[in-house]
């Protein structure tokens, strides 16, 4: 996959995750899920594309880093929510899904960065 296709994919990733936080209850607890999902989300693709404007492999590093934290972070707050019943496993079991493939190309991605700078 290249870094075209990589920022459309998060992208989607960051509208999937906005459309499902728009979804949950207006409660205390759905609002600050809502705000914290939409926080992580739209911050992957953002940075994903930081991340490709980079000047250094340890710049890149960095910003991958913070792409992989939020992707994480996004699952997390997936996860909860389904954990506190506000949306179904059903509903979100795709979504999981491309959070957990993201997550594994983010890891890969700062693994091979990490390796080139110690050449």
């Amino acid at each position: 996959m290249n870094s075209i296709e990589l920022k459309e994919r998060t992208k989607q990733f960051a509208h999937r995750c906005v459309k499902l936080a728009a979804t949950l209850p207006a409660t205390k607890l759905g609002n600050h899920i809502a705000g914290q999902l939409i926080r992580c989300s739209t911050s992957v693709p953002a940075n994903y594309r930081a991340a490709c404007l980079a000047q250094s492999k340890a710049a890149f590093a960095a910003k991958v880093s913070i792409v992989l934290e939020e992707t994480d972070e996004s699952a997390f707050w997936i996860e909860f929510a389904v954990d506190e019943k506000l949306v179904s496993l059903v509903k979100t079991a795709d979504l999981m899904k491309e959070a957990t493939d993201l997550t594994k190309i983010f890891g890969a991605s700062r693994k091979t960065a990490s390796k080139q700078r110690e050449l």
